[in-house]
């Protein structure tokens, strides 16, 4: 190998100090710490969002926090949502979610106690449970159970108060056991494209652009499997 002269070795050094410095300057302004929604509402739910490279992960973090084109938005079947799902509404009330409440105080910009009455408005539901098998869609509420078919009515892009986005992917009523069944059921679970859900936010009623105001009331749904540990744990985590 070619020994190099002094010279030549200082330039060397010299251009590599200079790409390293260029290099780490790009990476940082990769590196954003979003204090946005987590939900299609104004959820304080905080992400530190260090993009490593990996353009997939990035993607998908940014379309979890409501950062996307419209052309990445695609149609969804209703059995994206399939399963038995119970409301995390009863872990709100019974304690349970305390945890969760404290871990946002930590991070975020309220106190434990006003993060749970937040979320003790938007998760409040007497819907304690819904099972989606196919088109179907059964709702446990006070005892009672009503079950329909509902088929896909489309999706519509929503733009909030925090500057992102969101989408309600929208399901209208076709075939019912009871007429107590709500005429429309909008999804949203902080996806834009087929994928299976792993919890979601539901919004029901009878006027379709009327629910597409509803910010404030959100029930949430997990898995019925789930305890409430498990929950806690799946909450923190996102």
């Amino acid at each position: 190998m070619m020994a190099l002269s002094p010279k030549r070795m200082s330039v060397l050094v010299l251009s590599a100090l200079i790409l390293t410095s260029v290099q780490g300057v790009s990476a940082n302004d990769h590196e954003h710490d979003h204090d946005h929604t987590h939900h299609d509402h104004d959820h304080d739910h905080d992400h530190d969002h260090d993009h490593d490279h990996d353009h997939d992960h990035d993607q998908d973090s940014d379309i979890y926090a409501g950062y996307f084109d419209d052309d990445q938005v695609k149609d969804r079947a209703l059995t994206d949502w399939e399963g038995d799902w119970q409301s995390v509404y009863p872990y709100l009330e019974d304690g349970t979610l305390d945890e969760v409440f404290a871990h946002k105080a930590a991070n975020g910009d309220k106190t434990a106690e006003e993060y749970k009455a937040y979320y003790d408005k938007g998760y409040q539901t007497d819907v304690e449970r819904i099972v989606i098998d196919g088109n179907n869609v059964t709702f446990f509420e006070n005892g009672e159970e009503m079950s329909g078919d509902y088929q896909y009515d489309g999706y519509e892009i929503l733009t909030y108060q925090a500057g992102n986005r969101g989408v309600r992917f929208i399901y209208e009523l076709e075939e019912a056991s009871d007429d107590k069944l709500p005429q429309y059921i909008q999804f949203s679970d902080h996806s834009i494209y087929p994928t299976d859900a792993h919890h979601f936010h539901l919004y029901w009623g009878d006027d379709r652009e009327a629910l597409l105001e509803e910010v404030t009331n959100w029930p949430t749904y997990y898995l019925s499997k789930l305890n409430g540990d498990e929950i806690v744990e799946e909450m923190i985590a996102h």
